[in-house]
């Protein structure tokens, strides 16, 4: 068995890897914007092909159906004791990749990408700091606001050069 460290690099790659997506994701879907001329239409065929590619997932890897008979009664979602906000993450994305494939053609990717990671950085800051969503709680201290400093300076950098 590999040590914990082993597998941390390993995750942190595959968070690494996972981050680079997004710009391709971004510049993909704001291309798909200008072939359907709309943002909202993109981002429509974006998140469809996303659901088909998850429904053959679940289907393939988890090989169970989509949804626990518990989870849906009599056809409205049962929340059954949960808290309300483990159902606006699909809604958070639409803002999310709606948000980038309108700001790509303007801004472009570098500030597109960059800005929406500060905004990640940030609000992540402050989910850790208050344990916010079954999240460990990691206080915010003086070196992870160098950190978001230093982002806002990058930013700065990629706007101006």
């Amino acid at each position: 068995m590999k040590n914990k460290s082993s597998y941390l690099i390993l995750y942190m790659l595959l968070g690494l890897f996972a981050g680079m997506l997004s710009p391709i994701q971004t510049s993909i879907n704001s291309e798909l914007r200008n072939a359907v001329h709309s943002p909202f239409i993109a981002s429509l065929i974006s998140f469809s092909v996303g659901t088909i590619a998850l429904i053959l997932l679940v289907l393939i890897i988890e090989h169970r159906r989509l949804f626990d008979k518990n989870v849906l009664g009599k056809g409205k979602i049962v929340i059954s004791g949960n808290p309300w906000w483990l159902w606006i993450g699909g809604i958070l994305g639409v803002i999310f990749v709606t948000s980038n494939i309108f700001l790509l053609p303007i801004i472009g990717a570098a500030l597109t990408v960059v800005l929406a990671l500060c905004g990640q950085m940030v609000i992540a800051l402050i989910i850790d700091h208050f344990g916010w969503f079954g999240v460990p709680k990691h206080q915010i201290n003086i070196q992870r606001i160098f950190g978001i400093v230093l982002m806002v300076a990058g930013i700065f950098l990629i706007q101006h050069f």
